[in-house]
């Protein structure tokens, strides 16, 4: 009788793979071993990575995946799971590196900040990424945020939350307040600032949803105001909304961009007359 092969299992098949077992088991092992030495308090931030076998992987490429699935079908697409099937990695493996969904949400936003981020230290950058005045940077950082959300429309629908703590999340406030530094005390910095952010992210929200809006439907901004025609027509003729009549009638429509921009220079004129030393 022929000695069977060490690799294969009864009737010539093969052994089971037991490598993900294994990574199960050193995920395992890792996650007790820092909860004994560092306790559970510690934040994905602060964690230790854990080994990187049997298949290589760290934050950065779990992030990647993670920003990959939200750009193509936004949060709702985004599990562990799934992103462990896009690496091609046991769901188990990530725990090691992530706890929970939120923390990968942290750490999405903290990777796209680096796209808000003025590049200030790269010589071929023009002058206007170098603002030598506090609205200038923080106009800069307002457009900036709105095209990271336009490339990663997810983005939307994190802003306005509580802060993220990782290094990008933590430059991009280190920028902006101190564009302002030294022009008032710091409450009114703080609300200056509150109140800049509060603008743009309303105004990015809106943004992004007529763009959903515009793909659900399949109707663009003009042919919907087209189909919204007859109804609005007669609603007007009634003569109960006069201020909306004169809107509708005699207003300009503008174009998004020019819309955010005209909103974020008049916010800015209004903390300009709260400051101690506006601008010249």
């Amino acid at each position: 009788m022929a000695v069977q092969d060490a690799g294969e299992g009864k009737a010539g098949r093969a052994a089971p793979d037991h490598s993900d077992a294994v990574s199960h088991v050193d995920t395992l092992y890792f996650l007790i071993t820092v909860h004994r030495k560092y306790g559970s308090t510690m934040t994905v931030w602060d964690r230790p990575e854990p080994p990187t076998r049997p298949v290589p992987l760290d934050r950065e490429r779990i992030v990647a995946a993670a920003i990959a699935l939200a750009d193509e079908g936004g949060l709702e697409a985004v599990s562990l799971r799934k992103v462990a099937a896009r690496l091609e990695a046991g769901p188990m493996r990530l725990y090691g590196y992530i706890s929970t969904k939120e923390e990968l949400f942290d750490l999405m936003v903290d990777e796209v900040q680096a796209e808000i981020l003025p590049e200030e230290h790269e010589e071929h950058e023009e002058h206007e990424e170098q603002p030598g005045d506090w609205r200038e940077a923080l106009r800069i950082l307002a457009h900036r945020t709105r095209q990271a959300a336009l490339r990663h429309e997810w983005l939307a629908d994190l802003l306005g939350g509580r802060p993220t703590l990782g290094p990008n999340g933590l430059a991009v406030a280190e920028t902006t307040l101190a564009a302002l530094d030294g022009l008032a005390d710091i409450d009114t910095v703080m609300r200056a600032v509150e109140t800049v952010s509060a603008y743009y992210t309303g105004a990015i929200r809106r943004e992004i949803t007529n763009l959903r809006a515009e793909r659900a439907t399949g109707l663009s901004k003009r042919d919907w105001q087209r189909a919204s025609g007859p109804h609005v027509t007669r609603m007007l003729a009634t003569g109960r909304f006069p201020a909306l009549t004169k809107a509708v009638y005699d207003g300009t429509d503008v174009d998004a961009e020019t819309s955010f921009a005209t909103g974020l220079d008049w916010v800015l004129d209004a903390v300009a007359a709260k400051l101690t030393r506006p601008p010249a």
